[in-house]
């Protein structure tokens, strides 16, 4: 399958960026790269996705391995679906294995911790609330209002993979199962197609018509006829 291509370049790309903000910058070091908007901050999480947690360490990276196994397993199942549904899949797949290089790998690595808990390298940071004044939230938005917040934690390329991927599958998933449903359709139909008709009688063809008896062909029984004539007749 070409998508996992796709699930490659983004597992090298969070990699390699994840190695240059490890061996570039100091932990919580903060570089501007679109003003205050947007910048990197390395952080190290050892939860989910944009620091959310699930569980202790071992059995997030344990989930975490499963989980990705079944996605590699279904995005085979659904190989001849539409490619954007596909590649969706592929973003997701890429996403959630380069996080899994890190729980797994990046405590023995660095030295900080045995297989299996390592932490996740965070550094996309952007930060929305520098947009309106104070760098606070206007007080009529809801619960957010007045307050300064970021809307979204730090992250990596592997979370923006995922992120994009899981709404790129939202957006495509219905219009990939009527294909996929519309393509086993004639699959499903040509079995039965070339099967002899169900219900034929005995001795009739799948036509109706009845097999042909070679003693009635002109010419059948002339030569028995002729050996029983005594000799003379």
């Amino acid at each position: 399958m070409r998508v996992l291509w796709i699930a490659l370049a983004v597992v090298v790309a969070d990699q390699l960026t994840k190695l240059w903000v490890r061996t570039s910058m100091l932990p919580y070091e903060s570089i501007p790269v679109v003003g205050n908007l947007f910048r990197f901050t390395f952080t190290e999480n050892p939860g989910m996705a944009f620091g959310l947690s699930l569980g202790s360490k071992l059995f997030l990276t344990l989930f975490s391995i499963v989980a990705t196994a079944l996605i590699g397993v279904y995005l085979w199942h659904v190989r001849r679906a539409p490619a954007a549904y596909r590649v969706a899949l592929a973003l997701v797949l890429g996403g959630a294995f380069g996080n899994i290089i890190d729980r797994t790998f990046y405590g023995l690595l660095w030295g900080y911790g045995p297989i299996f808990y390592g932490n996740v390298v965070d550094f996309v940071h952007l930060d929305l609330s520098v947009l309106f004044a104070n760098g606070a939230w206007p007080d009529w938005l809801p619960l957010l209002g007045g307050r300064r917040v970021t809307l979204f934690p730090i992250g990596n390329i592997a979370d923006l993979a995922i992120i994009g991927g899981i709404a790129t599958v939202l957006l495509t998933q219905k219009g990939a199962q009527t294909a996929m449903q519309g393509a086993a359709a004639p699959a499903a139909e040509a079995p039965a197609a070339e099967a002899p008709a169900a219900g034929a009688p005995d001795g009739l063809a799948s036509d109706g018509a009845a097999p042909a008896d070679p003693a009635l062909e002109p010419g059948a029984g002339a030569p028995a006829e002729a050996a029983a004539l005594p000799d003379g007749a």
